[in-house]
């Protein structure tokens, strides 16, 4: 299917209903219930074809084919590994999750915090799994992926190594649905290696659609306990970390057994009465299972002994559990990520939904990807959206007055992309007044004389940058970027407000100054066809080539000035096909000269002219049969 078809065939389903979690899409078309009812009805376990048992399953250099580390590896079901295994154990736990031979920590720390809510892990994890009467080899499990819910089937065969599960596991040796979701997560991502390595935010958006935001606690703000207090209350998913200086700091264990560079889940705060005093304490989590800190608050400190039974926490000797005072948590944690259902649970004590705002969008290299502000002379390519704030916020904070609204940027599927050696690219986005005339895409000039009012904290090499504002009622244009310019990615961008809002995006297409030897061959061929509609079954007015030509000029010459946009001839194109016209009629340098200008534009114009012919009825959408694709 085309980019544009698909495209339609996404919006059509989004308002159907589809891509929500409780109508979540089929991720490679396997639909669980009826690969499950085939399996049980042939008396066979179900092997996945879309995800073998294979090395490539597994990676791509760590764990690549012929890797040390992945030699004499066997896929195993867990009916292989124990005698009576089972899906989950006495209900999802944060024990549940013990890390393995990979650098997933991120991922695991984000399914820890996932086990506290159970409404969000029913979402995730559906229910009527077993290895019971209804075992047939094969799972599934939902994932927020960029804009929709996905379910994801998997069969049961998990690496394991010596008898024992490669990668995550439970405490228990007999349960296995942690091990099942991440390899359900792999699959997504293309291969387990490319979950090494990441922020547990990612985790934490996929499991909830929700968006995530980052606080440095070098400079934490003045509530930050009952922030994240009122957070785990909401049931919001939280993650924890310290920063490491140099790659020889990564997971290195400090003297009270902390780990630097390593992602910890945070699962409790509460206050206790402490010789008189109240006392601020985090609970923590390690999902490796084990290594706690040892300072004050620990498992076995004599703190509290002095805290009476009825505030007494639960402390366990070595499951990777442990509390710390907060004071001591700011001294030695560097930053905090938080995932909440709706942004605003952070700041008020009901829980509001905002409206939210999603758009799809790509840099192209030599058409929308103009690098960050830095490049003054590209920039103004980048995609651009303009977003409407209407309404202020009720009753705001601090008595701070404006519309509050969070700002997520997302680069999609680069995990996927690790296999062909990419990873992320550093991205971010800028925020501007807009002032300016609707449907135009602003040119260079504007960001040379125009200064942002707001941007990302940073730009920075994640799968996403959010960040939260508030500005007054107006029309703000945001541009997203990757810092660099000239590479290709796509993306979603999302826009959380509390107030209703109007987003918009905007297209251009660039061109150079006019170049002509006159026309080539191929557009005078393109004049002559354009001229004999007899291949169609349609009548379609004849084209008045020379009156082309002239219309030409009036588009072209605003090509000049940098700024020019089909809808100033008639023609309004969606994003996807300026890109393909770009690829299809642009020069090595990425120019566009007035010859393959004027052959664009015709062709354009007889394919409006057909659409609108065969579009009788003015639907928007058209079908056409195999005969009529083949013309």
């Amino acid at each position: 299917m085309s980019g544009m078809a698909s495209n339609l065939a996404k919006k059509r389903a989004l308002a159907a209903g589809f891509g929500t979690n409780a109508n979540a899409v089929k991720y490679l078309n396997q639909d669980f219930e009826a690969l499950r009812a085939q399996c049980l009805s042939r008396g066979g376990l179900f092997s996945d074809p879309t995800f073998a048992a294979a090395p490539e399953s597994l990676g791509f250099n760590e764990l690549g084919p012929g890797s040390y580390k992945t030699r004499a590896v066997q896929w195993k079901r867990p009916g292989e590994l124990c005698s009576s295994p089972e899906f989950i154990v006495g209900g999802a736990t944060r024990t549940d999750i013990c890390q393995g031979a990979l650098g997933d920590c991120w991922l695991l720390a984000a399914i820890a915090s996932l086990t506290l809510n159970e409404d969000v892990m029913a979402r995730v994890v559906p229910v009527g799994q077993s290895f019971g009467e209804s075992y047939a080899g094969i799972f599934h499990f939902q994932f927020w992926q960029f804009g929709e819910w996905v379910d994801v089937v998997i069969d049961d065969r998990l690496p394991t190594k010596d008898g024992e599960l490669l990668f995550v596991h439970s405490a228990e040796g007999s349960e296995f649905w942690s091990a099942l979701l991440e390899k359900a997560y792999a699959k997504v991502n293309g291969c387990y290696e490319a979950l090494s390595g990441g922020s547990t935010t990612e985790g934490f958006e996929d499991f909830t659609g929700g968006i995530a935001e980052n606080y440095d606690l070098r400079k934490p703000p003045p509530n930050m306990f009952q922030i994240i207090k009122k957070a785990i209350e909401s049931g919001a998913l939280l993650g924890c970390s310290i920063d490491i200086t140099s790659a020889a700091d990564s997971e290195a264990v400090t003297r009270q057994k902390l780990v630097k560079g390593h992602a910890y889940s945070l699962t409790g705060a509460v206050e206790v009465t402490y010789r008189g005093r109240k006392e601020k304490l985090i609970r923590i989590r390690n999902p490796w299972g084990q290594v706690e800190w040892t300072g004050a608050w620990s498992d076995s400190s004599s703190e509290w002994n002095s805290v009476d039974d009825s505030e007494r926490q639960n402390v366990k000797a070595d499951d990777g559990e442990f509390w710390m005072s907060f004071t001591e948590f700011l001294r030695h944690y560097s930053r905090i990520e938080i995932c909440t259902l709706t942004p605003d649970t952070l700041t008020d004590d009901s829980v509001k939904h905002w409206s939210v705002c999603n758009y799809d969008g790509s840099w192209r290299k030599g058409s929308t990807a103009g690098g960050c502000r830095n490049h003054a002379y590209t920039f103004w390519m980048n995609p651009q959206f303009v977003i409407r704030l209407d309404e202020e916020d009720d009753d705001p904070d601090d008595n701070e007055v404006g519309c509050s609204f969070v700002v997520g940027l997302i680069q999609k599927n680069r995990r996927r992309l690790r296999k062909v050696g990419e990873d992320m690219h550093t991205i971010g986005f800028a925020i501007y007044e807009f002032h300016g005339q609707r449907e135009v895409h602003l040119d260079k000039n504007y960001f040379l004389t125009h200064a942002q009012k707001a941007r990302s904290e940073t730009f920075v090499n994640l799968r996403e940058v959010s960040t939260r504002f508030k500005m007054p009622p107006g029309e703000y244009l945001i541009v997203p970027s990757t810092f660099e310019p000239h590479l290709n990615g796509d993306f979603c961008i999302r826009v959380f407000s509390e107030k209703q809002t109007e987003t918009r995006p905007f297209y251009c297409f660039a061109g150079t100054d006019i170049k002509t030897d006159g026309f080539s061959l191929e557009t005078c061929r393109i004049m002559v066809n354009l001229m004999d509609v007899s291949f169609l079954s349609v009548s379609i007015p004849r084209i008045n080539v020379v009156s082309i030509c002239l219309m030409c000029l009036i588009p072209f010459n605003l090509l000049n000035s940098r700024n020019a946009s089909f809808p100033s001839s008639g023609f309004t194109l969606n994003n996807g096909i300026y890109q393909i016209l770009v690829a299809r009629y642009a020069e090595p340098d990425m120019t566009i000269d007035f010859d393959n200008f004027v052959a664009c534009l015709m062709r354009l114009d007889m394919m409006f002219r057909v659409f609108m012919k065969i579009d009788a009825h003015d639907s928007g959408s058209i079908e056409l049969d195999f005969h009529q694709v083949s013309e």
